[in-house]
């Protein structure tokens, strides 16, 4: 199955781009600081299934933001990775979302949350079979058809090889994008903790990744866990990001030019002033990619 469509940035979203700069996530402990002081951050990501309410406070403060800064979506609850039929329920949910706010950016996994009516509070990883990326090309496409627009995908951490395999994760992500047109969101925090704790090579990985699939970046913390076997890194969001994911992201930067880059945090989220200081990091990095390329250095937002 083949689903090459183009989804070209129609308005309103085109008016609304997330610029290849660094941004973060979305906090309410944050909302008032943010309206009151204007930090210098390029955009902000919200996880979509907080605000699928109707109203009350998380909207009165995200209208506020949004008047200020551009905005992406990020959801965890698609399930895109599912046997069975795509929640086209939530799908619908997301589109009512993004008509209010006009994200520049809308992601999902490469995962799956749900079997039948049971759904899961983690995002467990696909099978890397030609099966399983049948499934996931129709469900991303029947999303962005629904939507109107293209979706990135983004790398899960994984912690241990999954039998059965018949391709590379990347591999599987090229042709996820290949075939249904949807873009790819690199998170760099889960190819370190995945390739640390498999034994592979972060670095090979992600020069598997064309530039021009590459939509997003995410920059993360991660824990270490000692078993009986060694140590298991853990991606945990709780943390600043360590100095070898980052020279990972420079890297990887340098290679495919800059691209809006979040910086994630949901667990013991500091202070704003940490989490924008961290931002400036990854900001140093874009823009030295953009000084050293200007051409792919320009805004894919």
């Amino acid at each position: 199955m083949t689903h090459s469509q183009s989804y070209p940035d129609a308005s309103p979203f085109a008016a609304n781009p997330v610029p290849a700069d660094a941004g973060i996530g979305l906090k309410p402990q944050h909302y008032r600081d943010i309206i009151a002081t204007r930090p210098p951050l390029g955009w902000f990501e919200v996880h979509a299934e907080n605000y699928m309410g109707a109203g009350g406070p998380p909207h009165r403060y995200l209208g506020a933001i949004r008047e200020f800064y551009p905005l992406s979506l990020h959801g965890v609850g698609l399930s895109l990775g599912s046997a069975g039929p795509l929640d086209r329920d939530h799908v619908l949910a997301l589109k009512d979302l993004a008509q209010r706010y006009e994200p520049g950016l809308i992601s999902e996994h490469l995962a799956w949350t749900r079997h039948g009516d049971t759904h899961f509070n983690d995002l467990l990883p696909v099978p890397l079979t030609r099966e399983a990326l049948d499934v996931m090309v129709a469900h991303v496409s029947e999303t962005q058809d629904i939507l109107g627009r293209q979706i990135l995908v983004e790398n899960p951490s994984i912690y241990v090889d999954i039998e059965g395999a018949e391709m590379s994760e990347p591999a599987f992500l090229v042709a996820l994008a290949r075939r249904s047109g949807c873009g790819l969101l690199a998170d760099i925090n889960n190819v370190y903790v995945s390739c640390v704790n498999r034994g592979e090579d972060a670095g090979e990985w992600l020069d598997a990744i064309p530039a021009e699939l590459v939509g997003e970046v995410h920059l993360a913390g991660h824990a270490e866990d000692e078993t009986d076997g060694g140590t298991l890194l853990i991606d945990d969001h709780g943390s600043a990001v360590r100095d070898e994911v980052f020279a990972l992201y420079r890297r990887f930067i340098a290679r495919i030019g800059a691209r809006p880059t979040l910086i994630e945090r949901d667990r013991n989220v500091p202070e704003l002033g940490l989490l924008v200081a961290e931002a400036m990091r990854a900001q140093e990095c874009l823009d030295e990619a953009r000084a050293c390329d200007p051409v792919l250095g320009r805004s894919h937002g």
